[in-house]
């Protein structure tokens, strides 16, 4: 069973809302390099529409499914970028469908944006989780998050949610077996059997000592009271 929520679903390499301003200056200002990628494009539709792939990408960690299905704020502000003052011109990108397919691979060779499985990507990314799940206290959910961004900023594109979901709760497993692991050393071979006799069941109440040292004292007694 997964541990997202559906909120963490539903905003996973998509837009939730508009960009704020940091994030427009961040993520979405075209330098020199983008112009010299954008502006070498047939037609405002073209431009436009590589210029939101890239933008995305950028800020997501994924290409979109649709491409132009973005918030209408950011498209104004990349075409005014772009002297692009009729922004009409955008759903022509989507009438040759093989465009903007072509235009992914172009930005990820271009910008070096790799895939998940890549290798040494890949393995670096799970020797980090790792490290980060053994030293750390966070929630599956919160790692997730940390997972997501870290991708981002190494410009690894992002793996479907549910692939990224698995890889998280492996490794949380693997880092619990380990600490439970070397947990289990630390006890001598006389307190192992002082704490297995804690739980053998009492023959008349079926209650193992272990079960009557949860419970709390009955009577606020010196007798049923425990110190720390």
């Amino acid at each position: 069973m997964g541990f997202l929520t559906l909120e963490q679903r539903q905003r996973y390499g998509r837009y939730e809302s508009e960009p704020t301003p940091m994030q427009l200056a961040r993520y979405f200002h075209l330098d020199d390099t983008d112009f010299d990628s954008v502006l070498i494009r047939r037609g405002n539709h073209n431009r436009l529409g590589f210029a939101l792939q890239l933008v995305s990408v950028r800020f997501l960690g994924t290409f979109l499914e649709n491409p132009i299905d973005v918030p209408l704020g950011v498209i104004i502000y990349v075409a005014t970028q772009l002297g692009i003052s009729d922004i009409e011109c955008l759903p022509r990108y989507l009438e040759r469908s093989v465009t903007h397919w072509e235009h992914q691979g172009e930005i990820q060779q271009l910008y070096g944006y790799r895939d998940f499985s890549g290798q040494p990507g890949h393995w670096q990314l799970v020797r980090w989780l790792y490290g980060r799940a053994w030293v750390g206290s966070e929630s599956p959910s919160v790692l997730f998050d940390l997972v997501t961004a870290r991708l981002v900023e190494h410009k690894i594109l992002l793996p479907g949610v549910t692939v990224l979901e698995r890889l998280v709760a492996s490794v949380r497993e693997r880092t619990a077996k380990r600490l439970w692991q070397i947990l289990a050393k630390i006890p001598s071979k006389e307190q192992r059997s002082k704490l297995e006799a804690l739980l053998v069941p009492d023959e008349k109440t079926w209650y193992t000592p272990l079960d009557q040292l949860r419970r709390s004292p009955t009577r606020h007694s010196g007798q049923n009271r425990v110190y720390g």
